[in-house]
């Protein structure tokens, strides 16, 4: 007698989702123009808690100076003045969630923002992190490394003395030289490998790998329009550290809101409804 069956099937399947790949999208000058003019509503929407941002790491820069002068670390600050912008993708994260929410006209406030800053600790935020300081440390390695190398019989106690070895002399020419081929490639590899990775590990589930990788084709797809980015973020970064940092209290939120903006304009958006939980 054959046994009887009922055809049934498990009601739940074993086999978990798969997450479909982002899809990576053309970018033009024009996205840009228009991204530029998305965050600079974002910033003017919520002026004081996007100029909150750029205070903070306007702060951090001032104290980071003011602690090597007083550790006597005075060959350290020029490699950490210019090195001081590329942690920025990862000091925007509540910029990003700001423009996010802005974008979906949710209202917030400071609790929502800072809870969402705070859950990233949980996430693939802090490997992106790490990354970042990594590529940061080994700016500050090399540096060091060609200082030694190139300058070893020079000697400087301060700043100005420091300043006047690199700039008006043979072998200060030598070092910059270097140096600025060195970080030029640390900078387009960390730019690369962060430019849309921090804003899709706060708008969706991925692993940091694969945001970097998705960040990765993004540039490679788009690299004449990706390059004027990074150059447009270099420079204004660059000339915001001048006037003693202050100047990030409004470059650097207006650059966050961008920066969302042209993710969404170069990654496919999440469907509605698959946004992870931020809070």
């Amino acid at each position: 007698m054959t046994p009887k069956t009922t055809g049934a099937t498990p009601a739940d399947d074993p086999t978990p989702p798969q997450r479909t790949k982002p899809e990576i999208n053309k970018v033009t000058a024009e996205d840009i123009t228009e991204s530029l003019k998305a965050g600079f509503s974002d910033f003017l929407a919520r002026p004081f808690m996007s100029g909150f941002f750029g205070l903070f790491y306007a702060v951090f820069g001032i104290l980071l100076v003011w602690c090597l002068v007083w550790l006597g670390k005075i060959w350290m600050i020029i490699p950490a003045i210019v090195g001081f912008p590329l942690v920025a993708p990862f000091a925007a994260a509540g910029l990003y969630e700001m423009s996010r929410r802005l974008q979906k006209g949710e209202s917030f406030g400071w609790s929502e923002i800072l809870t969402v800053m705070a859950n990233q600790r949980k996430r693939e935020m802090g490997w992106m992190a790490f990354v970042t300081l990594f590529i940061l440390w080994v700016w500050f390695y090399q540096f060091r490394t060609v200082l030694v190398i190139v300058l070893q019989h020079s000697s400087f106690s301060d700043f100005d003395g420091f300043v006047n070895i690199v700039f008006f002399t043979s072998e200060g020419w030598i070092f910059l030289a270097i140096g600025t081929c060195v970080g030029a490639f640390l900078s387009a590899v960390l730019f690369s490998v962060t430019v849309v990775a921090m804003p899709i590990l706060l708008d969706r589930e991925m692993d940091f790998v694969s945001a970097m990788l998705v960040s990765v084709g993004v540039v490679k797809e788009n690299p004449v329009v990706m390059l004027t980015w990074a150059a447009i973020v270099a420079i204004t970064m660059l000339l915001s550290l001048v006037p003693a940092f202050l100047g990030l209290i409004f470059t650097l939120p207006i650059l966050g809101h961008t920066t969302w903006h042209l993710y969404q304009r170069a990654v496919t958006p999440v469907e509605e409804g698959t946004l992870p939980p931020s809070a």
